[in-house]
């Protein structure tokens, strides 16, 4: 694994409910790092390594849901790409309606991810493949405008309510798109009470760790026109358009 080089102190100020987590995908098993040994659900994974407080890695035992499916692990059982459990739950109308969904979820080719390791913020020493954040609606928005502060990247999400995992852990991976969600909207996640309703979950893939990170040491985090009110906001934003069509008159 390439040692920790990204400066992720930043990650601290914003006083997380839940520590942030590196995730890291392995073909070969790690050592110096203890295996976990509880058997719990792959998205419940990073709220394990936030609270035990230690680094820990996990194999497709570990995992009594659908998230070794996502990796990879294994391949998706017949009962499940045909839409039934999503039916029997009473999320979908008829079996097809779910069975529709399996064709859009990212999964990592068989057999090329065998291990992965979750550690919390102040134990990484690792290069992350993914930083799993979670956060409220205001630290989301920091995030999200840290990611664009510099790039003018769109704000994008992608997600379906069930194998939530696949688009969590799976796709910024892939796509090296940074994903967002709301833990609501995520069936097993809110049927497990995993985070708290209002909770928004970020995916941040290697290569925007970094810029992020950075982005967030530069930028103002509270902008005055968003902390002074409304009838401030009206005022300063006339009072700038009125400047600009003077300075700039078509």
């Amino acid at each position: 694994m390439r040692e920790l080089q990204t400066d992720l102190s930043i990650f601290k100020k914003f006083d997380f409910e839940f520590s942030p987590v590196g995730i890291k995908y392995l073909l070969d098993e790690p050592t110096g790092i203890e295996k976990l040994e509880d058997v719990i659900s792959f998205c419940e994974m990073p709220k394990e390594a936030s609270q035990r407080g230690t680094p820990f890695y996990i194999s497709k035992e570990n995992d009594n849901c659908f998230g070794k499916l996502a990796l990879g692990m294994e391949g998706t059982p017949a009962f499940a790409a045909s839409g039934k459990i999503g039916a029997a739950f009473e999320i979908f109308q008829e079996p097809r309606t779910n069975s529709r969904l399996y064709q859009y979820l990212p999964k990592l080719h068989k057999g090329t991810v065998n291990y992965v390791i979750f550690s919390p913020l102040d134990k990484i020493t690792f290069e992350p493949d993914l930083l799993f954040v979670t956060a409220n609606a205001n630290q989301l928005e920091i995030i999200l405008r840290a990611m664009i502060y510099s790039t003018g990247e769109l704000y994008e999400s992608r997600f379906t309510p069930v194998f939530g995992c696949s688009w969590l852990f799976i796709y910024p991976y892939q796509s090296g798109k940074v994903n967002y969600a709301i833990s609501s909207l995520e069936f097993g996640i809110k049927g497990k009470e995993i985070y708290p309703d209002e909770t928004t979950i970020i995916s941040i893939p290697y290569h925007w760790i970094s810029i992020i990170a950075q982005n967030l040491k530069e930028m103002k985090w509270a902008l005055a026109a968003q902390t002074d009110g409304r009838e401030r906001f009206i005022e300063r934003e006339q009072g700038m358009l009125e400047e600009f069509a003077r300075h700039y008159p078509e």
